[in-house]
């Protein structure tokens, strides 16, 4: 009989990796990067070590995210990445007790990108793996009576991918992915401060500016930082000060594409599910959602309130996890992504 840890729920995010193993939780939250050294892609180091060596290393070693707006990029990489997780996650008995997988994937991923995802898995180690569409797995991660009749509507905010999805009775009844997120918000930022102040700035620059001024709408106290980069025009070092209200206009475009998406869903929704909506509000999930001010915003376009789950970033691995012990409850009530063929 295989043991509890041999059974893992792997959210495969753009920009972050959660891992789920069945009777003891959440074991890894790792950046979904990569150092690899060439010529021969031999890996070097996976997770938080490698994202400190993005943009800083030498021309025989390169820092990857070997996933692109939600789905595989690279997918030697990805495998190996998944690989070396799992045997983190399980130990050495990973090698003698392959673990059953619960993998995550975009609503909007097509059969090859499902396919893709699935075999990187059993490459990577994994005895079988169980597609779960994201907003699915967030809505069990966050809490939410989705088994029950009645509307309950999730937006999963990820680095890639925004899925959104409105889910009754263990379905999704009208979903929707947009491939926008996080690391566009990284990437409208770089653009704008090379435009004004013709300077380059590296994705974890970006990143910091985000995370310490960055806002989808208006703050009591607007906030400045110093972003430190190379000059276009020079080619030298050199620190400019940029403000939150800057930062906030120039990742607005992303923010609109999020809100307009999920007008649509809404607009696509059957009344009686809609109204449900309305009293039950939005959940939002995803590393997108700590972004200060996104529920304000999608509250005011909406009319209807939004709630940021507890934890936004292990909603989807946690939901996984459910999903691997609570399986024989949920059998029948919970409609799981078919594998592709």
């Amino acid at each position: 009989m295989l043991s509890l840890t041999t059974r893992l729920g792997i959210d495969l995010g753009t920009a972050t990796i959660v891992v789920y193993a069945a009777g003891r939780g959440i074991v890894l939250r790792e950046p979904s990067v990569v150092a690899v050294e060439m010529p021969g892609r031999r890996l070097l180091a996976v997770g938080e070590e490698a994202r400190q060596m993005l943009g800083r290393t030498p021309g025989n070693i390169v820092a990857i995210r070997p996933l692109r707006s939600g789905v595989i990029a690279d997918y030697s990489i990805t495998r190996d990445m998944l690989a070396h997780l799992i045997r983190r996650a399980c130990g050495p008995q990973a090698l003698l007790f392959k673990p059953l997988v619960v993998i995550c994937v975009p609503s909007g991923a097509t059969n090859v990108e499902k396919r893709a995802a699935l075999d990187a898995a059993r490459a990577a180690g994994a005895r079988d793996t169980i597609p779960i569409e994201e907003p699915m797995a967030a809505a069990i991660g966050s809490g939410l009576p989705i088994s029950l009749p009645g509307g309950n509507m999730v937006v999963d905010i990820g680095g890639g991918t925004t899925d959104i999805a409105v889910i009754s009775l263990g379905g999704i009844v009208v979903s929707d992915s947009v491939r926008v997120g996080g690391n566009d918000l990284d990437e409208h930022i770089i653009r704008h401060v090379r435009r004004v102040y013709n300077l380059d700035i590296g994705e974890r620059t970006a990143e910091n500016i985000k995370i310490q001024i960055g806002s989808a709408y208006a703050m009591e106290q607007e906030m400045e930082m110093a972003a430190r980069g190379r000059d276009v025009v020079s080619g030298l070092p050199r620190t400019v000060i940029v403000s939150s209200m800057e930062v906030r206009e120039a990742m607005a475009d992303v923010v609109n594409r999020v809100v307009e998406r999920v007008k649509k869903v809404l607009a696509d929704t059957p009344p009686e599910l809609a109204a449900d909506i309305v009293e039950r509000g939005i959940v939002l999930t995803g590393g997108g959602a700590l972004l200060r001010g996104i529920e304000k915003v999608i509250s005011l376009e909406t009319g209807i309130p939004v709630h940021i789950a507890d934890d936004p970033v292990s909603s989807v691995a946690k939901g996984t996890g459910y999903v691997l012990q609570h399986a024989h409850k949920l059998r029948g009530r919970i409609h799981f992504s078919p594998a592709p063929t």
